[in-house]
């Protein structure tokens, strides 16, 4: 084995059972069978499959590399497969994130959600994997913010001197295609005037000083590949923690905080992010509150020894009471913002076309 492996977390939305709420058992047992013949062949050292909601979420090691076509074909591979099964079973919105007719090389810009990172591995690697639903890529934003530039969330980045020089954010403008480099803590109040934008510029990747790698996110925006709605992107996020790195109660610790994301109803309602268990992760009201769990892994020379139900705790109670309260009061909002989305967040819904339609009716004030 190399000295570097590489953990690709990779979800699409193949077909929701019912509606929008879960995933029916036959599709992750359709892509547990086509990762374990992967497996058997040497492509991957170890995987994971599971959900969260109506998202069908890959987790895999492997020694290929970040942007792997081999790794990003099996993905391919395995939702196109679990949409078959998805259509046998009329499972609603069957295919819904495979925006592309054929592979092409990456599933980027395709409709999958990436998020991937090559290191190796130290004595001991703890790392853990958020998944969302009924939210945006821009969700992370705020927990990663806290997690490794807020010393008021994160001791270490006051107390452990491998930390104490801070980290490093690449964030991308989503609308642009481009990207910034910005370092904390000396460039924070920069940092925050972007990622406050939570919709437009996005955290991808965070590093310690020294270059070791932190964080990987997803950060496609399917509504902008598909030209209009079709679904929410419901990211992922993988963190490293301990060992020069936030421990793994500080990495949960923004979630404590059910703070406020786009998405919810038909990807067009503010809510908040709901911390879950597993077996809790099955968005109904509204299709909502949005959701997210996460899944702890020990990687054991690539191997995934897990996962933990690290939101399975009483003490993150508070914080889905709390949620449920915010949901209760944006709903009481009803087709009005804040609850609903701006106008300017809502040009790739039916808004344009309803817009469109009444165009004719507007006359001269």
């Amino acid at each position: 084995m190399s000295e570097k492996i590489t953990l690709s977390v990779i979800k699409a939305d193949v077909g929701g059972y019912v509606g929008h709420s879960s995933i029916h058992a036959n599709l992750i047992e359709t892509a547990k069978e086509k990762l374990s013949i992967a497996a058997e062949k040497g492509i991957l050292i170890d995987f994971h499959v599971t959900r969260c909601g109506d998202d069908l979420e890959l987790i895999m090691t492997h020694e290929h590399g970040v942007d792997a076509e081999d790794i990003h074909k099996l993905a391919w591979n395995v939702f196109v497969a679990c949409t078959e099964v998805a259509k046998k079973l009329k499972l609603y919105g069957a295919g819904q994130d495979l925006l592309a007719d054929s592979f092409s090389g990456t599933v980027k810009g395709m409709g999958p959600g990436v998020a991937e990172m090559e290191f190796e591995e130290r004595k001991s690697e703890p790392v853990i994997i958020f998944m969302a639903d009924k939210t945006a890529s821009g969700a992370w934003n705020l927990p990663l913010f806290k997690i490794f530039a807020d010393p008021f969330n994160t001791a270490g980045l006051v107390i452990d001197p491998t930390m104490h020089e801070g980290f490093i954010f690449e964030v991308v403008d989503v609308y642009e295609q481009k990207k910034i480099t910005l370092s904390t803590p000396e460039e924070m109040y920069n940092l925050l005037m972007f990622i406050g934008a939570i919709r437009r510029f996005i955290i991808k990747t965070v590093y310690r000083k020294d270059g070791m790698i932190a964080a990987s996110a997803s950060t496609q925006k399917l509504s902008l590949i598909a030209g209009k709605y079709v679904g929410k992107d419901d990211p992922v996020l993988v963190v490293r923690c301990q060992a020069g790195l936030p421990a793994v109660g500080e990495v949960l610790e923004p979630f404590a905080f059910a703070h406020i994301v786009e998405g919810w109803m038909r990807g067009s309602h503010n809510g908040p992010l709901m911390p879950v268990a597993f077996y809790e992760a099955n968005p109904s009201r509204f299709d909502g509150p949005p959701r997210v769990i996460a899944a702890g892994f020990q990687l054991c020379h690539g191997k995934l020894i897990g996962p933990r139900d690290l939101f399975d705790d009483p003490a993150f109670d508070g914080a889905r009471r709390r949620a449920n309260e915010i949901a209760d009061y944006l709903r009481h909002h009803g087709p009005f913002e804040p609850h609903r989305l701006g106008l300017d967040d809502l040009e790739y819904t039916t808004m344009p076309q309803l817009m469109k339609k009444l165009e004719h009716r507007f006359i001269p004030e």
